[in-house]
């Protein structure tokens, strides 16, 4: 096994910290524990088969149905949602990347494409990450959804709640309502216009410049292969596999 497929000492404690104060998790077995988060790291990071998991990690299986059951009990949302409290928000930043989906995504049992945020863009078989971001590029929220989904549809709820003084997004986010709803809180909107508005709006160019770093973050997100192409059948499960990369992004 490589370093890479490997937590450091320090990163463990951390996770093991916020997995002690998290409900519905017991580490009775803390070298187990850290296996089994080892081992879903490496399928993160390898984009493999859960079958092809070596055995010095675990049963596949065993790993596959612990992984299944934290996504359902919302452990690494948990985790991210933790660490997100330290976001620097002199400024949030929001944009969106298009996944592709592999054959092996489609057909989960008892559900439909649509309920798994699966869709077909211009790329093919895909799904949408949207996420929100800090002044440092470290990601605050994400909202899956189908790859034909337009930027925008998800900008106010990955904004809602959040208290920070400017926004800074794209020409795709150049929409009246949620120039309106950023005024009403008092949120600046560093948005280009588009070149199609009637009437043009100023835009802070100096500021602009610093909307890079979730460029950044999507570069970073997808050295983790299983978040570069979508293997998961589940939305439930691509989710848990990127708050996992966020919390290690985290930690970083």
């Amino acid at each position: 096994m490589t370093d890479r497929s490997r937590l450091s000492d320090t990163d463990w404690s951390r996770i093991q910290s916020l997995l002690s104060a998290t409900k519905g998790i017991r580490l009775t077995r803390t070298l187990g524990c850290r296996r089994f988060v080892e081992a879903v790291l490496w399928i993160l990071r390898s984009g493999a088969q859960w079958r092809m998991l070596p055995r010095c990690l675990g049963s596949w299986n065993s790993v596959f149905k612990r992984f299944t059951r934290w996504c359902r009990l919302g452990v690494w949302d948990r985790l991210h949602s933790v660490l997100a409290r330290d976001a620097d928000l002199q400024h949030v930043c929001i944009d969106s990347s298009v996944v592709r989906a592999h054959a092996c995504a489609a057909g989960a049992a008892s559900s439909t494409a649509a309920q798994e945020a699966l869709g077909h863009s211009r790329g093919g078989f895909s799904s949408k990450i949207h996420v929100l971001t800090d002044a440092l590029g470290l990601p605050i929220r994400f909202i899956l959804t189908e790859g034909q989904a337009a930027d925008i549809s998800q900008a106010i709820p990955l904004m809602a709640g959040i208290a920070t003084s400017a926004l800074l997004a794209d020409k795709g986010y150049d929409a009246n309502q949620l120039l309106a709803w950023l005024k009403e809180r008092q949120i600046q909107a560093v948005i280009p216009a588009r070149r199609n508005r009637i009437e043009q709006r100023s835009c802070d160019w100096h500021l602009y410049k610093e909307r890079h770093v979730i460029e950044c973050l999507f570069g970073k997100l997808k050295h983790y292969r299983r978040i570069t192409t979508r293997y998961e059948k589940r939305a439930s499960h691509f989710k848990g596999m990127l708050a996992f990369a966020a919390v290690l992004l985290w930690l970083r």
